[in-house]
């Protein structure tokens, strides 16, 4: 077997975002070495919005009788969309029946498992640009559904991240990069600023680096009843990904140039020690290891987390006071700086792909056009996530621009800035999500306690080598 190629890690976003073991696969074409860690791309001009609504697609078409069976993602803010689905319903007279919905853990998993046995019975699948590769035997090139006119409005360094072997795997939908909430009323406290500035020897200001990051955990935790430092997602490709953008932040990789794992360095050493103290000093919640996306926004939401990393797109949520009671109470920084000098920003982008499989490529791929639509990603986009059309951000830098909430135009700024300087994807391997599956439960068993953080990391680059070795990485 040929050596796999390892795609970029990083992509290079503009203004707009202008940016969860595998089957066998086939391996990869046109081997080439991994990209630097992380770079920067210089913000391009976004587009001005037309002043007219945005407008819809997909919908010029009839598929009377046709039936779509779609498996997506599902959970908090990811529903909001396919409310819309009865609009393109009514106006090309198919059905859409969404067989599964899942986290994005539980979906890749399904969708893993029913390509693998054949079992697949989709015609529209949610995918991902951290996930994509391990399921290219089973998609269908995108590029003979879509026109360059229909693609242009899109965010073009996605996109190319999204082609492989000269075809395009996925349409995106939103994009998201971490970004640290804080809450305001802990930090404005006179009273804390006073303790921690005599207990530290710094002000206390938004955390600028991981150092002060757990430094600011310590400090709130306890400091009102039921207060938790921080918390983050304990378990799945969710630990391994943090594990990674501060790996990264602190001067390590997850692969060397060889392809061999290279985050039982030192770097990696002290990452892991990183959340092995959060744990074993009660900064984070006793049940961690058990929590995903859902669960740790939540956390935030209820008032029970002072600083916290999150995705841009629990926004919406975090701000709406009969749900959360954070609302109006937190602001927004750009990730932390770790010990190598770097900014932490894991990012990537939730997308649609059309298996090989499905009997009706063009109504699936008319819904891909009506989901991703200026009008339907403009909506998703109000609730938080980051648009992948030009015009889409267009209309929220407008939208922020008119708003009383000053955070409102913040926070696109700071996505404009985290975008431009500081977004960096996982390796963009087939067994990505295999590797996860190797190290997840050994950076478990370091936060608590069973595994030194050194062993623990050896033991997972042992494996994760091996599992590189059987796929051909190393052939020559």
């Amino acid at each position: 077997m040929s050596k796999h190629k390892l795609f970029a890690s990083l992509f290079a976003v503009g203004a707009v975002l202008a940016a969860c073991a595998a089957p066998p696969s086939p391996a990869p074409q046109a081997p080439q070495p991994p990209a630097a860690e992380p770079t920067q791309a210089a913000p391009a001009a976004p587009a001005q919005p037309s002043g007219d609504e945005p407008k819809v697609a997909g919908v010029d078409r009839r598929f009377d009788g046709v039936t779509l069976r779609a498996a997506f993602i599902g959970g908090g803010q990811y529903e909001k969309m396919y409310e819309s689905i009865k609009d393109w319903e009514a106006a090309t007279g198919a059905k859409v029946e969404i067989v599964y919905k899942g986290d994005g853990f539980e979906i890749d998993k399904k969708l893993k498992t029913d390509f693998a046995a054949g079992t697949g019975d989709y015609d529209v699948v949610w995918d991902h640009t951290s996930f994509f590769s391990q399921y290219i035997p089973f998609l269908e090139p995108l590029e003979n559904y879509f026109t360059q006119e229909e693609l242009k409005d899109f965010s073009q360094a996605i996109l190319k991240s999204a082609t492989r072997d000269g075809h395009l795997w996925l349409i995106p939908r939103h994009a998201d990069i971490s970004v640290v909430h804080y809450r305001t009323d802990l930090y404005g406290n006179e009273q804390y600023k006073a303790e921690f500035k005599a207990k530290y020897g710094y002000d206390l200001a938004p955390p600028e680096t991981w150092k002060q990051f757990f430094d600011h955990a310590e400090f709130f935790t306890g400091k009102e009843p039921g207060l938790l430092g921080t918390n983050f997602a304990g378990k799945e490709e969710a630990l391994s990904g943090r594990f990674y953008e501060i790996l990264v932040a602190n001067g390590g990789k997850m692969l060397d140039e060889n392809f061999k794992p290279a985050f039982n360095s030192e770097a990696g050493v002290k990452t892991a020690q990183f959340f092995r103290e959060l744990y074993a000093r009660k900064l984070v919640p006793a049940d961690m290891t058990s929590l995903l996306w859902d669960g740790v926004a939540n956390n935030f939401c209820q008032g029970n987390i002072a600083v916290h990393n999150e995705w841009f797109g629990w926004y919406s949520y975090f701000q709406d006071p009969k749900n959360c009671k954070v609302a109006g109470k937190f602001d927004l920084i750009r990730q932390p700086v770790g010990e190598g000098g770097i900014r932490s920003g894991w990012a990537g982008a939730h997308a649609f792909s059309i298996p090989a499989s499905s009997k009706n490529k063009e109504a699936a791929a008319a819904l891909i056009k009506f989901l991703t639509s200026e009008k339907i990603m403009y909506e998703e986009a109000k609730l938080g996530f980051l648009p992948v059309r030009d015009s889409v951000w267009a209309r929220l830098i407008a939208d922020a621009a008119k708003s009383d909430n000053p955070l409102d135009k913040k926070r696109l700024e700071i996505a404009q800035t985290a975008i431009a300087n500081d977004f960096f994807a996982p390796p963009l391997i087939a067994e990505w999500i295999p590797l996860t599956n190797i190290l997840t439960p050994k950076l478990q068993a370091i936060m608590l306690g069973d595994l030194d953080a050194k062993q623990g990391l050896d033991e997972a680059a042992a494996e994760v080598e091996k599992m590189l070795a059987e796929a051909g990485y190393y052939n020559r």
